[in-house]
């Protein structure tokens, strides 16, 4: 089996890799930027998605199936830019699945956001709740999960969207994630901005458990919509005071006036995904123990 996995350079996509790997799966990276990882055994097209003959160079090693990480996710840059968001995050995605429907590849899986949903409140957040997104970024997402239902109900393939929550662990250092964050003030000092009481509620789901799920996500055989989180939200403070335990460090910490419409909770349901056999069992601890040795090492 030959799989193909877009932004496979990237945090989420390096763990993605290393498990098809693991299991003797060959795999095609497609990246702007090669993998920093010289270890994998892999074949790389570096290069822009959105350019037709980047996509037909990916696809001629023949693909079995398609893990698209590749994406623009920050939700600031989409509301200054969200011409630029809809070609990488739509049109690319557009040409990917056209891609893989002419060349017969049967499975697609897509990293999605629960930004779909929009503004939930405190309600616990389905896949049956309606697609209300509040930024460009989220709108991209919401039609990207349309145009792999479409291809995945009018064509012989099985289409798989994956709504990820908040992703942290391991080879995060560059990232700019409260997880990150802290750790790096942990190592080297500094303050965590937190934005009013810091009482908003986020779920938190371990890079590795992520990569396990795309990966089996690609032997479903029914097209769906599947949460991928922890389904256990933690505040902004309970997270800084169990960072501050894992690390035995006493990070800075200062209120700063909340953000105009932050979410005050993101609280998922993850039970369709563990009925379809991704069950996730690390703890926050756990993670946030592993991520703080390899800030370490």
């Amino acid at each position: 089996m030959r799989v193909l996995v877009t932004g496979g350079s990237g945090f989420i996509g390096q763990h993605v890799v290393a498990c098809l790997l693991s299991d003797g799966v060959e795999v095609v990276i497609a990246d702007l930027n090669p993998s920093p990882n010289r270890d994998f055994e892999v074949v790389e097209v570096i290069g822009d998605l959105r350019d037709p003959a980047v996509v037909a160079k990916a696809f001629s090693y023949g693909i079995d199936g398609v893990i698209h990480l590749a994406a623009l996710t920050s939700v600031i840059k989409s509301m200054e830019n969200p011409q630029g968001v809809f070609e990488v995050n739509v049109a690319a995605t557009q040409l990917l699945l056209e891609a893989a429907r002419l060349s017969g590849t049967r499975h697609f899986v897509m990293a999605s956001s629960n930004a779909v949903t929009g503004d939930a409140g405190s309600a616990v957040i389905t896949e049956e709740m309606p697609l209300r997104p509040l930024t460009p970024y989220g709108a991209t997402k919401a039609a990207g999960e349309m145009l792999l239902s479409c291809y995945g109900s009018s064509y012989d393939m099985v289409t798989v969207s994956l709504r990820l929550t908040n992703v942290y662990g391991i080879g995060m250092q560059v990232k700019d994630s409260i997880v990150a964050r802290m750790m790096r003030y942990a190592l080297n000092g500094g303050t965590l901005q937190v934005y009013g009481d810091g009482e908003q509620r986020r779920d938190y789901v371990y890079v590795v458990e992520v990569a396990r799920a795309f990966v089996q996500a690609l032997s479903l055989e029914t097209t769906d919509v599947l949460i991928v989180g922890a389904g256990h939200s933690v505040s902004v403070n309970e997270l800084y005071r169990l960072t501050c335990e894992v690390t035995g460090a006493a990070i800075g910490y200062e209120q700063v006036p909340a953000k105009l419409g932050e979410m005050p909770a993101v609280i998922v349901d993850n039970a369709k995904a563990a009925s379809r056999g991704i069950v996730l069992s690390v703890s926050l601890r756990e993670g946030l123990s592993a991520t703080w040795a390899d800030f370490q090492a």
